[in-house]
């Protein structure tokens, strides 16, 4: 997937579950998927085989991303989900 497509992907991705809480997320890959959206959106340089082939690093920038608000407390809700599920996504 191209760089562009997969901000576009991940802007949706983390635009339709803008309001949905993680609870409602359908497996722990959506629950990865959308808290690593965020961090790519933000430029994050992933080094995981995983997030490296899902989200590309040809537009990264960072290993520290300045995320928003919204963005730190969505993080933490998702992995809160992820830890009560037991998802071992990347592990």
């Amino acid at each position: 997937m191209t760089p562009k497509l997969t901000m576009l992907a991940a802007g949706l991705i983390t635009g339709l579950t803008a309001f949905a809480p993680a609870a409602s997320a359908a497996s722990c890959w959506d629950l990865w998927y959308e808290r690593n959206a965020i961090y790519d959106s933000n430029g994050y340089c992933f080094s995981t085989s995983l997030g490296k082939r899902t989200f590309n690093n040809a537009d990264c920038w960072t290993k520290n991303p300045d995320l928003s608000n919204w963005e730190v407390n969505r993080v933490a809700e998702i992995k809160a989900e992820e830890r009560r599920r037991g998802c071992k996504v990347n592990n």
